[in-house]
């Protein structure tokens, strides 16, 4: 089986894009990629991938467009402020105008989709697939999988966060071209028993579209950083490939080694925020105290 190799130029598609770490992977490697497309609601997330990989792009494309042509645009997009729901029309409009403004900056500086509930698959402009390939990466929400979470799983239809993972599926079987390399990475529970069955029908779909999956757990500390950092990676390759997942390697590195000799100041509270804090400590605990005495007392 012939082993995958990348030789084309890269056009990376980052679904539940976050602030954008797989591009940070692939220009740290020096690849020779572009960023085709993000899709990312949450505003924050969005506003600080623009920070970090278009910092450079100063661009008002708001520019003569008014403010109501931008919140019907940030309405009908689906952003969201929370992560969690989209924003209504009306928590759009009490924003202030720079921050709508803004926003909708941050959305065209990243040619962002947006809400992955309303991207469809003519929407991946996937096209020239003969000299680019397309990196899809997908890492849906782990909320509803995490130990940390409340682990409701990620079943289909189930409304749960980590079930956004079947709007891939749709929007897959929505494309007329594939991309030739999907990347999935979430918590090692997304492969664990509790969610096993739809993972492995997960598998299965990708097969059927003619991927071949390569799966594995890896722990970041066998990869040169100093943490114990276990995360769940699917690569899925269109077509019959083998792929090999990086060999692991002694640690030669401490967490002081990450830490700089010299801090700026501005890191640190002086005297006199130090005792503000604790004044404004004990007086919310003063506070909460005489309110639920209080409470009480009426109950």
């Amino acid at each position: 089986m012939e082993q995958f190799k990348i030789t084309n130029h890269i056009r990376l598609i980052e679904l539940f894009a976050g602030v954008g770490s797989q591009a940070m992977a692939l220009r740290d490697m020096g690849a020779d990629f572009e960023s085709w497309l993000t899709c990312e609601w949450w505003t924050q997330a969005n506003a600080s991938y623009k920070a970090i990989h278009k910092e450079h792009d100063t661009t008002d494309y708001s520019a003569g467009m008014t403010r109501e042509e931008v919140i019907d645009f940030l309405f009908a997009k689906g952003i969201s402020a929370d992560s969690k729901k989209p924003m209504t029309r009306d928590q759009i409009k009490k924003k202030p105008e720079q921050w709508q403004r803004d926003t909708y900056n941050n959305i065209v500086a990243t040619k962002n989709l947006v809400n992955i509930q309303n991207v469809h698959g003519s929407d991946l402009k996937i096209v020239d697939t003969e000299k680019n390939t397309y990196i899809l990466t997908y890492s849906f929400p782990c909320q509803d999988l995490s130990v940390a979470g409340k682990m409701r799983g990620m079943d289909k239809g189930s409304n749960t966060r980590s079930s956004m993972l079947w709007e891939v599926e749709r929007i897959l079987d929505e494309c007329e071209a594939l991309p030739q390399v999907l990347l999935m990475e979430n918590v090692p529970q997304v492969m664990g028993k509790k969610n096993e069955t739809n993972f492995e029908i997960w598998k299965e779909f990708l097969r059927s579209k003619g991927y071949s999956n390569f799966a594995q757990i890896i722990n970041a500390a066998d990869h040169g950083v100093a943490q114990a950092r276990k995360r769940a990676y699917m690569v899925s390759i269109l077509g019959n490939y083998n792929y090999e997942f990086p060999k692991p390697y002694d640690l030669d590195k401490c967490m002081a080694d990450y830490m700089e000799e010299e801090v700026d100041d501005k890191f640190y509270y002086t005297s006199e925020q130090t005792e503000q804090l604790i004044s404004e400590r004990k007086y919310e605990q003063i506070r909460n105290k005489t309110v639920s005495n209080t409470v009480r007392g009426g109950a």
